[in-house]
């Protein structure tokens, strides 16, 4: 690729506006700098891949939140797979610093790191813009946009929580990981399994891999699962309990206690929540886009 596409908007507004990223490149591509015009808040949907900001280097993974401050410069890079998908958030500088005094007491907030792991209390939000990015009516994006934002910053605001340092051939075999986890969440996982196809113990797997990402690998395919399920809500008339099988969930009691728990409603309510907001449940996916900026 000759450099990275423009991005495909899929709402705007004033001082802000929301696109999604679907990128194509993988190891075969080099990278290219580029620079956050605005704040930008990233949620990476599918795939994994490494971006470097100006506070150092991070895995990004399904759930993950990449972090850009306005005006830094960043790159992206697939030094171990092929693709990713994320929904972008971009603020003005004016907008931000008015969401930040209210969210986090200071208009001169800055992100003091590239990203946020896949976070449990992030997990119902997540799920909400993921949904609500299928809405075709700017108002209710806003809102998203918005209270996604407030969200972040009230974690942020707790401390930041940057991600270690690993050498190389860690960084790749978690990122192999990562990928196995996403292409078979809906099927049974074991520790055992992924610490193999990591080439290492379990104990020492499990503690690479919660450096690595800041959260476990349960964590990881839980979120998969949900925002798979979440999402399978909002686009499609399917009944409850086969979208939770589909999805990974054994049966359909856990499935209704974990999704009550990451978003605040039933997964019924959470169907005639979206509708209401706009969404077709028979629309589908509108999300197509790149990059960014």
């Amino acid at each position: 690729m000759s450099g990275p596409p423009p991005a495909r908007l899929l709402a705007k507004g004033d001082g802000w506006r929301v696109s999604d990223v679907v990128c194509a490149q993988g190891p075969q591509d080099r990278t290219f700098e580029e620079q956050h015009r605005d704040v930008t808040i990233a949620a990476v949907l599918h795939g994994s891949f490494f971006y470097r900001g100006e506070t150092g280097r991070s895995l990004m993974y399904p759930g993950a939140l990449l972090l850009g401050n306005a005006g830094t410069c960043f790159e992206c890079g697939h030094d171990h797979g092929t693709g990713d998908r994320c929904l972008s958030f971009h603020f003005s500088r004016p907008f931000f610093e008015e969401i930040a005094t209210a969210a986090a007491g200071s208009p001169r907030f800055r992100f003091a790191t590239n990203m946020l792991p896949a976070l449990r209390q992030l997990a119902g939000p997540l799920v909400m813009v993921e949904a609500g990015a299928l809405a075709a009516d700017p108002i209710y994006l806003e809102e998203l946009a918005i209270g996604f934002a407030e969200a972040v910053l009230a974690v942020l605001s707790d401390g930041s929580r940057a991600m270690g340092n690993l050498p190389a051939r860690d960084r790749r075999r978690v990122s192999d990981v990562v990928r196995y986890i996403e292409d078979h969440a809906d099927q049974p996982l074991g520790l055992s399994d992924l610490a193999g196809l990591a080439c290492m113990s379990r104990y020492h797997f499990l503690r690479t891999f919660r450096q690595a990402l800041g959260i476990t690998p349960y964590q990881l395919l839980l979120n998969i699962r949900m925002r798979r399920a979440a999402v399978a809500l909002a686009t499609t008339p399917a009944e409850i309990a086969a979208i939770a099988f589909a999805s990974g969930f054994g049966d359909l009691s856990t499935f209704n206690a974990r999704f009550r728990t990451v978003t605040g409603m039933s997964p019924q309510a959470f169907r005639k929540s979206v509708a209401s907001s706009g969404l077709s449940s028979h629309g589908g996916s509108r999300l197509q886009s790149k990059r960014f900026n």
